[in-house]
């Protein structure tokens, strides 16, 4: 299909988003919405057609935003961030609605109801969310069971976390609940993330401090996978704590960060919030990453991408992928292919031939 028509085709879907669907939905409980959007999209990927109608209405490709990165090939640099597709119930249609590479979970050790409900919130005035879910999911050994021996068409990330519990608590225990999903997901998937930064867990976050993250990595070194690592890091953190993490990374088979997850820093009450309440911090977290290490770890942005210049801003400070979540629920589904679509004009633009080359040219 032509980019004009692409355009024409995103700009009609938009404007029904935005200014339809989206009050219907808004209008609803998120949580309600978030669980009807996976019911939905689990009866649209079982379907070849259905899978066909969506790629026709959503999809766009082109070898400008093609990277191997890992031993990893991703069609284009967009991904589903960890968080929406908690139980892995929708790969087989995220890459229909045009993203390249998908992060499942996080999942946990144990099966995890999460925190009590309400736990999902519209920030409407700055495009954000508030998220409380703590860690909600079937866990690793039912996650793992269903999706084994399963081929996925677009990469699959696995994010692992410790289960949200009191017992978590102890260092010992909480490593060993990162080992079991660790352990579980070794052969599936593409990567791994460690999310090392859930900001609605009990216990808060044990595992930026050097001891404990050195005791937790070792332990992962001794399970045997060839997939790529990446640790999930809070947008909250100093350049002094930056520096601890990266300190004990290069020391391990740790190959790269997700900058960032949830900003705790607000007045709202209990949860984190994504979107624009996070995107200045993310960027610059993987501003500082990149020109610290000099490029050595790959670094996927996460925060407030709701167009192709948020996207491209993250990429130009030293991002190779990009993930996103919030920017889709207040854009709508198109905003996948449209932010590939400007991506492919600002590198032409710019006189780069690939997104690889954009990649930390502040």
């Amino acid at each position: 299909m032509k980019n004009g028509l692409i355009k024409i085709r995103n700009t009609v879907i938009h404007f029904l988003y935005v200014h339809i669907l989206k009050h219907i939905f808004f209008a609803m409980d998120p949580e309600f919405i978030h669980d009807l959007f996976t019911f939905v999209g689990q009866i649209l990927g079982s379907n070849p057609f259905t899978r066909v109608l969506n790629r026709l209405m959503f999809s766009y490709q082109n070898k400008m935003l093609e990277q191997t990165i890992l031993g990893i090939h991703f069609k284009n640099p967009i991904g589903l961030a960890a968080g929406f597709d908690k139980n892995a119930l929708l790969t087989k249609i995220m890459p229909e609605v045009g993203f390249g590479f998908e992060e499942i979970g996080s999942i946990t050790g144990e099966p995890c109801e999460g925190n009590p409900k309400p736990r999902l919130w519209r920030h409407k005035e700055f495009k954000s969310l508030r998220v409380y879910y703590g860690l909600k999911n079937d866990g690793a050994e039912k996650i793992a069971h269903r999706l084994n021996h399963k081929k996925f068409k677009i990469p699959i990330g696995v994010s692992v976390a410790k289960t949200n519990c009191s017992l978590t608590v102890d260092t010992e225990k909480g490593i060993m609940d990162y080992a079991k999903a660790f352990k579980a997901f070794a052969k599936i998937g593409a990567y791994f993330t460690v999310n090392l930064s859930c900001p609605n867990a009990f216990g808060g976050q044990p595992f930026t401090d050097a001891t404990r993250l050195d005791s937790l990595l070792r332990k992962l070194d001794r399970i045997t996978t060839r997939k790529p690592v990446f640790l999930k890091l809070s947008p909250d953190l100093s350049e002094q704590e930056i520096n601890i993490i990266i300190g004990v990374a290069k020391k391990h088979k740790v190959h790269g960060f997700i900058c960032t997850n949830l900003t705790k820093k607000h007045m709202y009450g209990n949860g984190g919030l994504s979107g624009k309440a996070v995107e200045e911090m993310a960027t610059k977290q993987i501003a500082y990453i990149h020109s610290k290490t000099k490029g050595k770890f790959v670094i996927i942005g996460c925060g407030g991408i709701f167009t192709a210049q948020d996207a491209y801003k993250k990429i130009r400070a030293g991002a190779s992928l990009l993930q996103l979540i919030t920017g889709m629920i207040y854009e709508g589904p198109q905003s996948i292919s449209s932010i590939n679509l400007g991506l492919v004009e600002l590198l032409k633009n710019d006189g780069f031939k690939s997104i690889s080359e954009a990649v930390g040219k502040r």
